[in-house]
């Protein structure tokens, strides 16, 4: 790098912390550090134009699993360890809206709604008959029942009679999200870099060496915020998931309003400015989707037109505007991983495809760490 003396001097010298991600859990991460150390330096490096990963790429859900994948889990983990994942979700949401207000997110309550293609006749015919408890289990966090079986309004083509309702569940505009944080870590003098790519990093008696391509300094901490992308900088077992998306022209008289989970949440869509954003597919091939690259595939892209044209659209008319993708972390648990990783270095990575619902809280946790 052809850095000058004061690019040397204000950006890379005497750096209490730098974080690595500048998405949801990075951002979060730098605010909370802010709070406790007021007076420190901090810097967030960024590798893409934009945030990399899926902060800036995702659906806008504010949802904390759908029925179905409440039900899935519990076949995987335990009731309590169940009971945790989603009140560490439903707090999350809450300090994301606390952190920037509603109008600035563009928060809107419509509820979320969980479809049953008519050959998913299992499924649907499980969800039924676990509602009951799936709520008993939850009314102890939500004061009331979450989900509710109620007759198909709006008109789709190819489900079972019967929707479940949430009324909890809601949607951001997340452009708009990330704007605002973005905005409000400027305001708090938290310095952020992007098209910076971190390619390693090595302990060092006074901190720690972090290493660009052409370029290194020392920060006295090191934290990682890369979710999907953390493989391979942090030794821990994330494995990358891409999620491909989808969005339609703006349709005259759009009636559809609220969150929408298909095939047990492998399949989601929503409203926003008169179009439909529609994304998923990732079960049709999840070897190729395991990856950290960024793209479409024409299995998956036309699978989705496929339900538009045939469950979610059947009378009306639509183009497609835009086509991209983002990358999760998943892995064998749920439990997204916060953890000390050496004397110097943290991490806060593997959200599960629940980044905008947990991703505030895991930063926070993240912070609390140093």
């Amino acid at each position: 790098m052809n850095l000058s003396y004061w690019e040397l001097k204000n950006w890379f010298t005497d750096v209490d912390f730098t974080i690595v991600g500048s998405g949801i859990v990075g951002l979060h991460c730098a605010l909370a550090l802010r709070e406790k150390f007021p007076h420190s330096k901090i810097l967030v490096l960024e590798k893409g134009m934009l945030p990399q990963g899926a902060s800036t790429k995702n659906a806008g859900f504010a949802c904390f699993g759908s029925l179905s994948e409440i039900i899935d889990d519990l076949k995987s983990h335990s009731e309590e360890e169940v009971i945790k994942l989603i009140q560490k979700r439903w707090n999350g949401l809450q300090l994301l809206r606390k952190t920037l207000g509603d109008e600035a997110i563009d928060f809107k309550p419509y509820g979320g709604y969980e479809l049953f293609l008519t050959q998913d006749e299992n499924t649907y015919t499980e969800c039924l008959q676990k509602l009951p408890f799936i709520n008993e289990l939850l009314k102890p966090l939500f004061r009331s029942d979450v989900f509710a079986k109620e007759v198909d309004r709006f008109d789709f083509r190819g489900i079972q009679e019967y929707v479940i309702f949430n009324p909890f569940e809601a949607q951001v505009d997340t452009g708009k999200m990330m704007n605002a944080l973005l905005k409000k870590a400027v305001a708090n003098n938290i310095l952020i870099l992007n098209r910076v790519e971190v390619v390693s990093h090595h302990e060092k008696e006074n901190g720690v060496e972090v290493q660009f391509a052409d370029f290194s300094f020392v920060t006295k901490k090191l934290l990682f915020a890369t979710n999907g992308f953390s493989g391979a900088l942090t030794n821990n077992q994330v494995k990358p998931a891409r999620a491909q998306v989808l969005i339609t022209e703006p349709i005259p008289n759009l009636d559809i309003k609220g969150t929408f989970h298909l095939d047990r949440g492998y399949y989601y869509f929503r409203n926003i400015d008169d179009r439909i954003l529609f994304g998923g597919g990732r079960n049709l091939a999840f070897e190729t989707e395991t990856t950290t690259e960024l793209g479409q595939t024409a299995l998956i892209q036309n699978r989705l037109e496929e339900l538009l044209r045939e469950v979610i659209l059947p009378n009306t008319d639509f183009k497609i505007a835009h086509r991209w993708s983002g990358i999760m972390g998943l892995g064998s648990t749920k439990k997204p991983i916060v953890e000390q990783l050496s004397e110097n270095v943290y991490c806060g990575v593997r959200l599960g495809g629940m980044g905008v619902a947990i991703g505030s809280l895991i930063g926070r946790e993240l912070a609390d760490l140093v």
